[in-house]
């Protein structure tokens, strides 16, 4: 089928280079001409597995092509995937202003029936939304669909996500429409949810939602079993056995980040507000977020001593693993904070230095783990990379001013740090 998908971050790029491998003809668009320039040579942007083999194998077949000309996707188009950011504004709500570009744009080149399918994360109520900008942005009257097509997509297994997707969600009252996008997933093994557009808007919110309040959950959980002496990594595996809640989302930490959940939470809330709900769970769930970080922060500083004159080391900038994205990650903020106490802080991540270089430039960027070790007087590990989990912990102990480590991810072995000689802490344990 004839795809465009406007817009090239991470779920434009992994929809555009996914749907092409899947044999589909796929146009990928963005205003900005230095990245379709990269992108037209294969040159990935970020960091995501397995994304830069299938953008370089669509390209040399040709099923793959980027432009910067919305005309040209949307004229050889029928089906044309809207996939642009939708940040939250100073209030928390979700920031339409690129959607409705996008579907202006869309309405001013149509040239024929098209399908416009909404994947960016958006509040209930956009699908009527782009509708009307698309009416009254028509310089020519065109038969067009819009429907809810949301994504679930996690930063570091997008590329599976999409091929092997735990459903797939199409929110849409027409026929014709649903009739094409079943066409369009057939050979995927997943079932398959028709609804309406409302539903499908807040299939995404919900979900993002109650996985925040797993995390945050856990994390409430965690707190408990520091001060009566549990271990949380043994409560969550009893409780992940039970098939009712399973084990995913069930890790203690500094918190989450990332672009979704904390966004998709706070447009929730928005939304139940507008409608006259106080979502007290969904406030508590953001609460205990906020409250994790800094309690990751007293930990660090009691641990240290203080901050005064102290040499904080840092394993991991990005919000989770097998990422290089910062936004609102646990531990760029914590790093941050950590600043703002007097610490001199050395960090160091595989993928996401450059992208934390400019919300933290007082920080010290080392080159390697070991570099950051160095005479510092506390290490505080906040992503879960494995490299970090197989480093040579007696080498880094005799690089430390003091051997004292925080593992704010409980990735490391508590007894084996300390029976080389580490004063370990980790998160409920």
């Amino acid at each position: 089928m004839e795809c465009c998908v406007i817009g090239t971050g991470y779920v434009g790029l992994v929809t555009g280079a996914c749907l092409a491998d899947m044999g589909n003809s796929v146009i990928c668009v963005d205003r900005d001409n230095l990245k379709i320039n990269k992108l037209s040579k294969g040159e990935i942007p970020i960091f995501e597995a397995g994304l830069e083999a299938i953008v370089t194998r669509c390209l040399k077949s040709g099923k793959l092509k980027f432009t910067t000309s919305t005309k040209e996707a949307v004229h050889v188009s029928t089906l044309i995937f809207i996939t642009v950011d939708t940040p939250s504004d100073y209030q928390g709500y979700a920031d339409l202003t690129h959607v409705d570009e996008v579907a202006g744009d869309i309405a001013s080149v149509m040239n024929g029936y098209k399908i416009i399918i909404n994947k960016s994360t958006v509040p209930v109520g956009t699908t009527r939304r782009v509708e009307r900008v698309i009416e009254e942005s028509l310089k020519e009257y065109h038969e067009f669909d819009v429907i809810s097509n949301p994504e679930f997509l996690r930063e570091g297994t997008a590329v599976s996500d999409f091929m092997k997707p735990a459903r797939i969600v199409i929110g849409s009252g027409s026929q014709k429409a649903i009739m094409m996008m079943t066409d369009l997933y057939r050979k995927m093994n997943a079932p398959l949810l028709i609804t309406d557009p409302v539903s499908a808007e807040m299939i995404k919110y919900a979900s993002n939602a109650f996985l925040a309040t797993k995390v945050s959950y856990i994390n409430a959980i965690a707190n408990i079993c520091e001060v009566v002496g549990a271990d949380v990594r043994e409560v969550s595996l009893g409780m992940g056995y039970d098939e009712r809640i399973g084990f995913e989302f069930l890790r203690a930490g500094p918190g989450f980040g990332g672009s979704c959940f904390p966004k998709d939470c706070r447009a929730l809330l928005r939304i139940a507000g507008d409608y006259g709900y106080n979502f007290k769970l969904l406030e508590g769930v953001m609460d205990v977020n906020r409250e994790q970080q800094l309690r990751t922060v007293d930990k660090i500083k009691r641990m240290a001593g203080g901050f005064d004159g102290k040499k904080i080391g840092v394993l991991g900038l990005a919000f989770k693993a097998n990422t290089d994205d910062i936004r609102e990650s646990p531990a760029v903020n914590i790093v941050s904070m950590v600043l703002s106490g007097g610490a001199e802080v050395s960090v160091y991540d595989p993928e996401a230095m450059e992208n934390a270089s400019e919300f933290i430039p007082e920080a010290k960027f080392a080159g390697d783990a070991y570099e950051v070790a160095a005479q510092a007087d506390i290490l505080v590990l906040l992503t879960e990379w494995d490299e970090f989990k197989w480093l040579d912990y007696t080498r880094i102990k005799e690089l430390m001013n003091s051997p004292v480590l925080l593992d704010a991810r409980n990735c490391l072995d508590p007894a084996v740090l300390r029976k080389i000689g580490y004063t370990y802490e980790g998160v409920g344990r």
